[in-house]
C-alpha cells in the first residue's frame, strides 16, 4: 500500500480517489515486518513492494539490513561496502506515480549516505553512491503492478544483481509478467531443484549483462 513519509494519512483526497493512496504508520509497517524479522535481517533477502509509495516498508527494510551491514563489517570499508550493495540491491519496489517513486529513490539512498558518512567520512567513497544511486533507478520503477507495465506501457523489468568473487556483480533483467505467470511444466524433465521431483519454474533473463565491479556498475548501463 502507498505510504507518505508523513503521519497524516492522506496527501489529497484526489490521490486517495483516483489512486486508493493511504499511508502506513511507522509502527504499523515494524509491527508488519516483525512478522517476517528473520527475512527482514537477512542482507540479500528479496523484497518487492508492488505499490510502494514513498517507501515507508522499504526504508525499514534497508534500515534492518544496513543494521546487519554495520554490525558485521563495519571494520572492513570494503565489506561494509560490498554488503551494503547487496542489501541495497535486493529491494524492489513499483509505484503509479511518479513524485513517489522520485521520493522513495531518494529516501533510501539518503539513509544509505548518511551511515555510510558516519563511519568513513575520511574515505568516503562517491563510487560507492554512484552504484547505490544506479541500482535504485533500476530497482523501484515507475508504473502499474497489476498491468506490470511501465507508465509508458512497457513491460516491467527488473535486475537482478548476485555478488561473484566478492567484488564483482553479475545483473540480469527479468520482466515482472514473465516472473509471475502460470507455466506449463513438462513432467518428463528432471527437476534440479527439489528432492521431491515437484516441477519448477525457471525464469529466463530478456538482458545479461558483463561481470563488473560493484563500483563501476554506473557506468556500464
Amino acid at each position: 500500500m502507498p505510504e507518505s513519509t508523513h503521519n497524516n494519512q492522506v496527501k489529497s483526497k484526489k490521490r486517495v480517489t483516483d489512486h486508493g493512496e493511504v499511508f502506513t504508520n511507522e509502527r504499523e509497517v515494524n509491527s508488519m515486518l516483525d512478522l517476517v524479522k528473520q527475512e527482514t535481517e537477512r542482507i540479500d533477502s528479496r523484497f518487492l513492494e508492488p505499490a510502494c509509495g514513498t517507501g515507508n516498508f522499504l526504508v525499514e527494510i534497508l534500515k534492518r539490513k544496513l543494521t546487519v551491514v554495520e554490525i558485521r563489517y563495519k571494520k572492513s570499508q570494503l565489506e561494509y561496502e560490498r554488503n551494503a550493495i547487496t542489501a541495497i540491491s535486493s529491494i524492489y519496489g513499483v509505484d503509479i506515480l511518479e513524485d513517489n517513486v522520485e521520493a522513495c529513490r531518494n529516501r533510501l539512498l539518503k539513509i544509505l549516505a548518511e551511515l555510510y558518512k558516519t563511519h568513513y567520512k575520511k574515505d568516503f567513497n562517491e563510487e560507492f553512491l554512484k552504484s547505490a544511486q544506479f541500482i535504485l533507478s533500476k530497482n523501484i520503477i515507475w508504473g502499474d503492478a497489476l498491468t506490470m507495465k511501465t507508465i509508458h506501457g512497457k513491460p516491467i523489468t527488473f535486475s537482478e544483481w548476485s555478488a561473484v568473487n566478492g567484488s564483482m556483480l553479475k545483473r540480469r533483467d527479468f520482466q515482472l509478467d514473465k516472473l509471475l505467470e502460470n507455466v506449463e511444466f513438462d513432467d518428463t524433465e528432471m527437476n534440479l531443484f527439489s528432492d521431491h521431483q515437484e516441477p519448477v519454474f525457471i525464469p529466463q533473463p530478456v538482458a545479461e549483462f558483463p561481470l563488473t565491479h560493484f563500483l563501476k556498475i554506473a557506468e556500464n548501463d
